[in-house]
């Protein structure tokens, strides 16, 4: 068996069939995801797999993220919730860990970040009461899904088709980026820049979906960018403007995406991502009935360093994050993409 580190620019059909049929594989570990962070970016991929007798018998996908602000670091997958290594046996494990420790000397990382579903090593330092993953089944029948959300949930998704909301499926991602770019803003968080969304809809093509809810007046208030995987709906990049509460605008969007997914795709898990334990985002997922489950984020790091904490509950981020909120739209929208492009 051999490491090698796989062309991200040539013909990615063994890399993702590898993905596709192994099944811990999701939309993250799949070539389209890392091109769409290197072609918006600019970020250095190291797609690195084993193979044996001409197969491949187990990837990780690296993205190098450096940043003074932020740190130097490998990750596995940037920019998305998961998309750790994948593997047939121990063996091959030992391999990717041996080439990625390799890697991490030559390029003179801190550490390398492995997001996980589940523990992969046990010795390694690890990250499991942050982030939790909210994913359910769906039955073919919408009206059996309806009814699966719990009551005053289904009351907001109820409110919003009262409103007479419409959704809309958008084939660029203007609108998108516009209610998105506003959300964040409102967060205080820096948004990503627009080459990404549309390198992510370039890369995924038919499997990525942006769904935009319009009030009567054809006012756009929300949207959402959807990735499909096998038969999985994973609705992740998504925006919507203050005014959108009012009308359950989100909750709409959500129930939209999921009863397309149903009757237009046949899918039968909907994945709501991942969600910071303990914020409002977390609570929104569980009140639609979503069990939450740990994410594991493993670490190795180089001698003399730790894990990073690049996330909005450390303190050391708190003033940036408030000041953000109060920047005005286009400075926000100007200066954003050159701080998110290092937050991985």
């Amino acid at each position: 068996m051999q490491v090698k580190q796989y062309d991200i620019n040539g013909d990615p059909t063994a890399w993702n069939d590898y993905v596709l049929a192994h099944p811990a594989g999701t939309a993250a570990h799949m070539l389209a995801w890392g091109r769409a962070a290197h072609v918006s970016m600019g970020h250095p991929l190291y797609y690195l797999y084993v193979e044996d007798e001409g197969r491949i018998r187990g990837l990780v996908p690296l993205v190098h993220v450096k940043s003074r602000l932020f740190g130097n670091s490998l990750i596995s997958v940037a920019f998305s919730t998961n998309g750790g290594p994948l593997f047939d046996n121990r063996e091959v494990l030992a391999l990717l860990d041996q080439e990625c420790a390799r890697l991490a000397e030559e390029l003179k990382v801190d550490c390398i970040e492995f997001r996980n579903m589940d523990r992969v090593h046990d010795d390694w330092p690890c990250k499991d009461e942050m982030y939790s993953v909210f994913r359910k089944e769906l039955s073919p029948d919408n009206e059996e899904n309806m009814m699966a959300i719990p009551r005053k949930q289904r009351a907001m998704v109820r409110k919003g088709i009262k409103f007479e909301l419409t959704a809309e499926i958008d084939q660029d991602v203007g609108r998108l980026y516009s209610l998105y770019a506003e959300s964040v803003r409102n967060l205080g968080t820096p948004v990503f820049p627009k080459k990404l969304f549309q390198a992510m809809k370039d890369e995924f093509g038919n499997d990525c979906e942006i769904l935009t809810v319009c009030t009567p007046e054809g006012q756009a208030i929300a949207s959402v960018m959807s990735i499909y995987f096998r038969n999985e709906v994973f609705p992740y990049y998504g925006g919507a403007t203050i005014e959108a509460r009012k009308y359950a605008a989100n909750d709409f969007m959500y129930w939209s995406v999921m009863e397309r997914a149903v009757t237009e795709r046949s899918v039968e898990i909907f994945d709501f991502g991942r969600s910071k334990n303990n914020t409002g985002s977390f609570s929104f997922k569980k009140n639609w009935g979503f069990e939450p489950r740990p994410l594991h984020y493993e670490y190795y790091l180089r001698e003399g360093c730790q894990v990073p904490e690049v996330n909005p509950m450390n303190p050391k981020y708190r003033l940036m994050i408030n000041t953000w909120k109060k920047l005005p739209l286009g400075m926000a929208n100007f200066l954003g993409p050159m701080i998110s492009r290092s937050l991985g």
